[in-house]
Order: structure tokens, then sequence, then C-alpha cells
């Protein structure tokens, strides 16, 4: 688990987010955002991902939950901060004055990246092994995507998690992604996700973790964590 409360969710984010930032996870993500312009990022964390989006220059409307999180990411900006909105915000309910925010904000991309939230909230437990985050990814990317279809300047939404897969079987890995978010995540929704849109790539951890994964794995030696990315276009 990434933390109990929303103070050891952040620990635990400020260390793994640093690490995916060091490795230019971050910006291998908003690389694949092409012509977007205007962001809305769903969930912040520590900002990381927030950081890489100002990178490439996109303008960005940041809306999380946790008031926590936002100062955090206020805190990560550092200067920057100015360039961003922040907005304390729930996908799965903004009020009428939040919603009217977004809407003005005009967003051509949604993006949700390494969605996770402190026990607390998913309900996650150590012997549960991993059902409740599991759960609570899929009811807030279904949010995500609901909201984004709600909103005519999207024209894109990108989703990108981590997950483990057997490197050589990685193609039909993205069959598999690809099923998974046009059945749950996108159903019934104005947005289409195709293969070529469906990317993975290498975590690089410890020796430890990638000891720890494959006994988790037993039947797949060859198992290795990654972080799974789909983007989603807008049917014309």
């Amino acid at each position: 688990m990434s933390g109990s409360t929303v103070g050891e969710f952040l620990g635990y984010w400020r260390n793994e987010g640093a690490s995916y930032a060091r490795r230019g996870d971050y910006d291998w993500m908003a690389s694949q955002l092409g012509d977007s312009k205007r962001v809305l990022e769903i969930g912040c964390g520590p900002g990381f991902g927030t950081q890489a989006l100002l990178a490439r220059g996109f303008a960005v409307l940041t809306i999380d939950s946790l008031p926590e999180c936002l100062a955090a990411t206020r805190e990560q900006l550092g200067g920057r901060a100015e360039d961003v909105v922040l907005l304390e915000a729930d996908v799965s309910a903004p009020t009428p004055e939040q919603r009217a925010a977004i809407i003005a904000f005009a967003p051509d991309t949604v993006v949700c990246w390494l969605m996770g939230a402190p026990a607390m909230a998913t309900g996650a437990t150590s012997g549960d092994n991993g059902r409740a985050v599991v759960a609570y990814r899929e009811a807030v990317h279904r949010q995500v995507a609901e909201l984004a279809a709600e909103l005519p300047s999207v024209r894109v939404v990108h989703f990108v998690d981590r997950t483990a897969i057997a490197w050589q079987a990685k193609d039909l890995g993205r069959d598999t992604l690809v099923r998974y978010h046009r059945d749950t995540t996108l159903c019934s929704l104005p947005f289409v996700a195709e293969r070529e849109n469906a990317r993975y790539r290498k975590l690089e951890g410890s020796a430890q973790e990638l000891a720890q994964l494959r006994r988790a794995y037993p039947p797949h030696a060859g198992v290795v964590p990654t972080l799974a990315s789909l983007l989603a276009e807008r049917k014309n």
C-alpha cells in the first residue's frame, strides 16, 4: 500500500515520484499528448506530473480532492505555481461552481496518471491483495471518462497506471489494455481506444523489488514492473 493516511500517502509518493521524475517517466507520459494545449489533470499527488505538463508548455488546470496534495503541488512547483490553476474538487461530484470553472478553462485533454489514494479513501488493507485499490482505480477511471465526455472541448483522454507484465508478451498486453478500457472505462462513452495508442514502459526498480514482484507472479519469471499508457480519442 502507498500509505494509510494522507501524510503517509504523500510521503510515499514524494519518494516514488522523485524516482520517476529522475528517470524521465513523467516526461514520457507528457510527450504522448502531441499537439494538446490545455490539459485538465485529475489528481496531482505531490505535483511531479503537473511539473512535467508545465515543462511541455501546456496550460494546466489540476483538480484534487485532497487539499494536502494541492499544497504539496504548489510547493513542488515553486515559482511556477502561478502558471497552473489548482482546484480542490472531487471528480465524482464537482459542484456547479467547480464544473463551471472546468468548462471555462476549456481543456482539450484530460489526463489521469498513476491514480492512487491513501487507504483511508480506498479501503485497502494489507491482506486484500490489492483488490480495494483496483476497484477504486476502476471507479475513478470511469468517473474521469464520464467527466471528459461531458466537456465538449475535450478530444483526448490519457490514462497511465502501474502494472506488471511479461515483457516479451507486451504486444499481447496492448490488446488486453485496450480491451479493458473499452469494456469498463470507456463503455458507451464517445471515446475510442486503438491498439497503436497503447504503450508500455519498463519501470527500473531495485533488484529486491523485482525479486518480490516475481515471487508474487511465480509462473511468470519474466514479469517486470511497467507503466501502462492508453490514449483515447473522441469519436468523430
